[in-house]
Formats: structure tokens, sequence, C-alpha cells
């Protein structure tokens, strides 16, 4: 049960929700940078129980190619790279049921930058504290601790007698996938949008601070007021974002301390950085706020060029914004296990 590595794409990896609890160890969490389409591919490839902790691939800019050895329910979320099977296109955010010897080809981005494709029982890799998503810096996790290379082998988790079961019903019923397609508005997180004109750019509400008082009542008010581009500098570690200069008291120099996923740092140069799912431990930075972790799947979507706007929030309201977000995905999936997935097979 599995599939093989034809083309690997820009940069394809293992992922999950991350490794938690080892940051004091100098250990990143990593994970995957779009968490929400992470657990979406999840939820519509049947792992109804763990789409948290069920490893995907993630497909940077560039997909690659793949052949299964094996029948597979997969699901693709995230950014659009055109997937097609055999030379014919397939459905995102939907289920699919593909069979051995069937050829998935993703090419480049259309729209968004990376996309998730999930498989009914993950993907077996080993677990490396309590984790199997790859930390390409320590080099641990995923597979061999690296990105996909041509010629690699994934297994999958597929094969039991339940998942025969539903491969059976799906296959003596294509409509039935159908019905596990979901509407656009669940496709994406509930990111908002700012215009300037006719322009929508993403917004990224934040709660201010860790070091707020490092910044003057000016450069606060810039980080909200202005609009940032991001920079061609930007990867799973962080992105640098381009505009007007964040005035501060006394510079950006503080005492290290620990980063967090969406921590905005503001670095020498006066202009903010978002960190991402592979940000460093500590920082030496001040930080002038951090966005919610709602937002950031958003924010992994775009490309250098691409615009995003600030808003800041009250803890209060990040985490209220958070468990609608929850809400959402436990409403899909309890859709799906009445519908594709629904009891007794």
């Amino acid at each position: 049960m599995g599939f093989e590595i034809l083309r690997p794409g820009a940069l394809s990896t293992v992922q999950d929700k991350g490794r938690r609890g080892f940051l004091n160890q100098g250990f990143q969490e990593s994970g995957a940078c779009d968490k929400y389409s992470m657990k979406l591919a999840n939820l519509l490839a049947g792992n109804l129980e763990e789409p948290e902790t069920a490893a995907v691939i993630e497909f940077t800019l560039k997909g690659g190619e793949l052949r299964f050895t094996s029948d597979e329910i997969i699901a693709i979320t995230g950014g659009d790279m055109k997937p097609t099977i055999n030379g014919s296109p397939v459905p995102m955010f939907s289920p699919i049921l593909v069979r051995q010897g069937d050829i998935l080809t993703m090419e480049l981005a259309v729209s968004g930058l990376r996309a998730y494709m999930a498989v009914y029982g993950g993907i077996k890799v080993p677990s490396v504290m309590g984790s199997r998503s790859t930390n390409l810096k320590c080099r641990i996790g995923g597979l061999e601790g690296r990105q996909l290379m041509e010629g690699d082998y994934l297994e999958s988790g597929g094969g039991t007698r339940r998942f025969k079961k539903i491969a059976k019903r799906l296959r003596g019923n294509k409509k039935q996938a159908a019905a596990g397609e979901v509407e656009p508005w669940m496709r994406r997180s509930s990111t908002p949008y700012r215009f300037y004109g006719n322009e929508p750019i993403v917004l990224l509400r934040a709660v201010m601070g860790p070091q707020e008082d490092a910044f003057t009542a000016l450069g606060l008010k810039t980080l909200v007021r202005s609009p940032f581009r991001l920079s061609s500098d930007c990867d799973r570690m962080a992105c640098r974002l381009e505009g007007e200069p964040i005035e501060m008291k006394n510079g950006a120099d503080i005492i290290s301390d620990g980063i967090a996923e969406g921590s905005v740092q503001i670095s020498s140069d006066r202009l903010p950085m978002v960190l991402m799912a592979d940000h460093q431990t500590t920082g030496g930075y001040a930080k002038i706020a951090t966005v919610i972790s709602t937002d950031i799947p958003a924010l992994a979507q775009l490309k250098p060029g691409e615009w995003v706007a600030f808003q800041y929030v009250t803890p209060g309201e990040a985490v209220a914004i958070c468990r609608k977000e929850a809400d959402k995905l436990d409403k899909l999936k309890e859709w799906l296990m009445n519908t594709v997935y629904r009891q007794p097979l």
C-alpha cells in the first residue's frame, strides 16, 4: 500500500500538525504551513479521527508526479496545481478513489503556493518526538528528515477492511465521491480581506505584543494602517515583508526570548517578518504582534509580490475566532460521516 515519487516537484515534504513541546530543547515545531488545508485534506480522505496527526504531503509551488502502487482514497487541498490522474483532470476538495498504477501529476500552482495531498490511513513514516513532520534543518521526521526525491516510496495506512468497503462503494457509485466535495466558502481558512480601492488583500489579525513597549505610538499604528508586500525572501521559516518602516524607541535588539508561529518580528531594517512553521526557537528582535493561528494559512498561500495588511485583535477575540474555525471543521467532519464515510458500511 502506498505510492512512488516519480518527480518530486520544487519542495515536497511529509508534514502533520508539528512537533509540539520541544522548543526548550532547540527543536522547531515544523508541521504544515497551511494547517487548515492539511486538516481539510485529511478529513476529505477519511482520516476523520486524526485530521491533525495523520501525515500528508506538502507540495510547494510545483507538485511533481507520483505513481500509486495500490488502490487509495486521496484528497487534494490548498493551492491549485491543476492535478490530473493519467492525464485527466481530477477535482480538488473532494475524496478521490485512485487505482493501482494510476499516476497523479501536479503542475505549477496557478493560485496559492502550497497544496496538500492526504491518503486514507495517513502516510506511514516513523514518528519522531510525537510527530511525523519533516524538520529540514534538524534532519528529523518525515522521510529521513529531508525533502522527497525521485524514487522515494511512501507507505499508506489503507488496506483495512473498512477501507476496502469504502473503496468498493465509491467504485460502484462515482457520484458518491462528488457528494463529499466541499463548498467554496469552506475550502479556505476564514481570513478576512481589506480593500485598497478595488483590490482585496489578505488581512492578518494579530494580538499586540509581547514587546509593544519597544515601539512608538506611530510605529504601532503603522503596522495596521499600511499594507506590506511579501519580499522574495519567504520560506517555511519566515515571510519578510516590504513597506513603510516601523518606528521604534531604541532599536530592534532585545535579549533573546521565545518565538511562536505567527510572531511578527521587527528587524534592524525596521520592517516586519512573520515567523512560520519552521521558525527558530528563540530570537533577539522585538516582536510587535503575533498573527493568530487561523490567519497563518492565508499567509502560507501567498507568493512573493502579493500584499497583506494587519489588524489588532484582543486575546479574547482571537480565541473566539479560533473556536469558530474549529466548529467549521467539526461540521465538515459530521457531514462527511453522514455522506461518503457514513456508517454502517
